[in-house]
């Protein structure tokens, strides 16, 4: 199996493309190549396939098996890896994920190579019972959820999967790898969800962490970043537009008002390739 090691600020995958379909063994490969003491190493894999709707289809399974509807720095990846390897010439794409169908890609191209990738993401959905979680309200901002004794305040949204927004004090100093898990996996989320641990620190700057379902602590998350955006907006901390920073770099993104849809630009870039025995 060949394969190219790709990151999008630091959120990493196992790339592979010229397969026809997802394998039906896709879920065990995940868990031997992700690992990072025994396997290549990475948050996810992805495979690039073909699409009925679009120009490429993307399918990514986490690191513990699991597939994921949707990644935002895994869909930069794709699109830089199919220009970048004149699997198209294209500059305006689009690439099919599970959880948000076709979505419009604008690649930066500098000297023949793609510097950033424009992701349309497609409309937040905000309706509690549809993100998914048990809450009945539309929309879920700031709602209670006790984890050991400790009562947070989340806001809901999905951006294709599922994510819960929730404020601290400093969340670069967070400790994401105590409550991450105990809040994934919470009764409140029947399919489990993605947490964000998010400071405002202006009108256009949120500082955010990452637990991601089903890969743990990662250094970024595009689609974790646009619910951050989108949850401030909400809650009346945060312009419309705005750069999250995340521990592996910053990403821009924008909660447009005029088509309600919520684009996100970022870098993504090839690490090495490989051949898998």
């Amino acid at each position: 199996m060949i394969f190219t090691k790709m990151h999008g600020l630091g959120n990493d995958f196992i790339v592979v493309s010229g397969e026809t379909r997802l394998p039906d063994d896709a879920p065990q490969l995940a868990l031997r190549y992700c690992d990072r003491h025994f396997g290549v190493g990475a948050d996810g894999l992805v495979y690039i396939l073909p699409s009925d709707i679009a120009d490429f289809k993307m399918r990514i399974i986490n690191s513990d098996g699991s597939e994921a509807e949707q990644c935002g720095n895994a869909v930069r990846c794709v699109a830089k890896y199919v220009y970048d390897n004149g699997l198209t010439d294209k500059t305006e794409l689009s690439i099919e994920t599970v959880g948000a169908g076709a979505q419009p890609i604008g690649l930066n191209v500098v000297d023949g190579k793609v510097r950033s990738v424009r992701v349309d993401m497609g409309a937040p959905v905000l309706n509690g019972l549809d993100v998914p979680t048990t809450v009945d309200a539309n929309p879920v901002v700031r709602h209670p959820i006790e984890a050991d004794g400790t009562e947070f305040r989340f806001t809901a949204v999905s951006m294709g999967n599922p994510h819960c927004v929730i404020y601290v004090d400093d969340a670069t100093s967070f400790d994401v790898r105590r409550w991450g898990p105990k809040l994934e996996t919470h009764e409140l989320f029947p399919k489990k969800i993605n947490v964000e641990f998010a400071t405002v620190l202006s009108r256009s700057h949120i500082a955010m962490r990452v637990w991601e379902r089903g890969a743990g602590p990662t250094l970024a998350c595009g689609t974790g970043a646009c619910a951050t955006l989108v949850a401030a907006v909400l809650d009346g901390r945060a312009d419309r537009r705005a750069t999250v920073s995340l521990e592996g770099g910053d990403l821009d993104i924008e909660w447009s008002e005029a088509d309600n849809r919520v684009y996100m630009t970022g870098p993504a870039e090839i690490v090495y390739r490989g051949v898998l025995d």
